[in-house]
């Protein structure tokens, strides 16, 4: 981008473009609407809401509550919704065997709120973590996550959600290859429509645990299998940003459709690379982590909540972002239209 050449102050005074509301909306770069944001829900197997301790403002909801979002976030103007199951403990083994039930939560969960609200999209979480007693996002065997044994299991998941109507399957495993192998299963199940979204660059980040807590996720390092006590083998080194860029440009050889950076706010600087590299629709989630800091902060009075709610938002799309997976959806979707 040439820059013109800037007049001397005081001929030039930058605050003459900042002296009033109307003419600071005129000159606005970046514009944060409803059309941007996906609304990150938590699923549960029970009746009603069940509210997340660390996540002030968020809770569990039912299949029933599910369809009635639904329809909340097509008022919204919301365009899509991505949906986290809480698994009952019991009902969890070592294989994740749940994911791939069609009869299980996600797929009930799906149909209902596309029965609600046909209009808005559903996204699925690909992973097996939700479902494992461990923890992991893969199968594991001798204390090493297995990628190819894994992928197998992963792609049964997708295709029992996309068959149930999810509308964009968004692998979060970080297994090399899946997501090749999930566009070839698709095409061969007739489901060619359904979208990926890729957790291409997904970090091995500290800023997960509100999450894992909201779907009552298996405690790493325990449990009845040689159990990491982490998720560095698969997930990226958080000092890397040449390796986002190769994990992105495989996932987009593979038939990602869209690919997404996670963390958010602590990885601005990958999002931008992202899509100065590859021009393709790039996402961000604002992981639970930074959603629980911002309420922290927010309730204790040393943020105006509203206030840093949609700045966060914003700096999503200022960063070149296409749109934001954010628990704050909903609340920011009622900002916006204030």
């Amino acid at each position: 981008m040439t820059n013109a050449p800037l007049a001397a102050y005081p001929a030039l005074r930058l605050r003459r473009l900042r002296q009033a509301d109307w003419v600071r909306r005129l000159v606005r770069e970046t514009v944060l609407t409803p059309a941007d944001l996906i609304w990150s829900m938590v699923v549960h197997e029970g009746e009603g809401e069940v509210p997340v301790a660390s996540m002030p403002g968020v809770a569990r909801l039912s299949v029933r509550e599910a369809a009635r979002a639904a329809k909340e976030a097509k008022a919204l103007g919301i365009p899509a919704i991505a949906v986290f199951p809480h698994i009952d403990g019991a009902k969890k083994d070592a294989q994740g065997t749940l994911a791939h039930d069609p009869d299980g939560l996600v797929c009930r969960a799906v149909k209902a709120m596309k029965d609600a609200a046909p209009e808005v999209g559903i996204m699925c979480d690909v992973a097996l973590d939700p479902f494992t007693e461990h923890g992991h996002d893969g199968l594991v065997e001798g204390g090493k996550i297995l990628n190819d044994a894994t992928i197998e299991r992963l792609v049964m998941q997708g295709l029992v959600q996309a068959k149930a109507g999810c509308d964009i399957l968004a692998p979060s495993d970080m297994m090399d290859g899946r997501c090749g192998v999930l566009r070839r299963a698709l095409e061969a199940e007739g489901l060619q429509d359904v979208m990926i979204m890729s957790y291409a660059a997904k970090y091995a980040s500290a800023f997960y645990g509100p999450y894992r807590d909201a779907i009552g996720s298996g405690k790493l390092g325990t449990g009845s299998v040689d159990n990491p006590g982490d998720k560095k083998t698969y997930q990226m080194d958080p000092a890397n940003h040449a390796e986002a860029l190769r994990e992105v440009a495989l996932d987009i050889a593979e038939g990602a459709d869209m690919v997404m950076v996670k963390p958010g706010l602590p990885y601005l600087d990958i999002v931008r690379q992202v899509v100065d590299a590859f021009s393709l629709p790039t996402f961000a989630f604002q992981v639970s982590g930074e959603y629980a800091m911002l309420m922290a902060a927010a309730q204790n009075g040393w943020l105006d909540e509203e206030r840093a709610i949609l700045e966060s938002l914003g700096a999503f799309k200022r960063a070149g972002a296409a749109g934001i997976i954010s628990y704050f959806a909903p609340r920011a979707a009622r900002l916006l239209g204030a």
